[in-house]
């Protein structure tokens, strides 16, 4: 599908406010309502906007450190990809598991409320999975959220 200026205009409103009128992305475009509404549905329809999701703080929430942690697993194999997907799937601290090549298996994004807490996290629930061999965590300093190529 071919991205018009107006279509990447829409895509950095809706990302920077989901929830944000058709109405009130259409005054600041230049658009009537309808023009933006079918522009959004045509989006939609063609899979560019794959939906809309609540994004939560996790640090009011509570959770003060975001953790990657690479994960390699001891033996490799499909059994065992599974077997740690659907372990790693029960742990509530793991926001994002991502199956990546190179160095590490897997890159967790895993939430904790202090170091302690996420110490406790890493020995008592992901080390102990079936399959886990080397890790790595890297400590979030800071983030800054881009809209992505639009």
């Amino acid at each position: 599908m071919m991205l018009d200026e107006t279509d990447r205009a829409i895509l950095r409103a809706l990302v920077e406010n989901a929830s944000q009128s058709t109405k009130r992305i259409g005054e600041r475009l230049g658009l009537s309502q309808p023009a933006t509404w079918r522009r959004i549905k045509r989006l939609q329809d063609a899979g560019v906007i794959a939906g809309r999701r609540l994004r939560l703080d996790s640090e009011k929430l509570g959770f003060g450190v975001t953790v990657f942690l690479g994960v390699k697993l001891a033996t490799k194999g499909r059994v065992s990809l599974e077997d740690f997907e659907r372990a790693v799937s029960g742990i509530p601290e793991v926001q994002t598991v991502e199956h990546v090549l190179g160095l590490y298996d897997y890159r967790l994004r895993v939430v904790a409320r202090d170091l302690a807490d996420f110490e406790r996290v890493l020995r008592r629930r992901i080390m102990t999975m079936p399959g886990v061999g080397d890790v790595e965590a890297n400590v979030l300093l800071s983030e800054e959220r881009r809209p992505g190529p639009l």
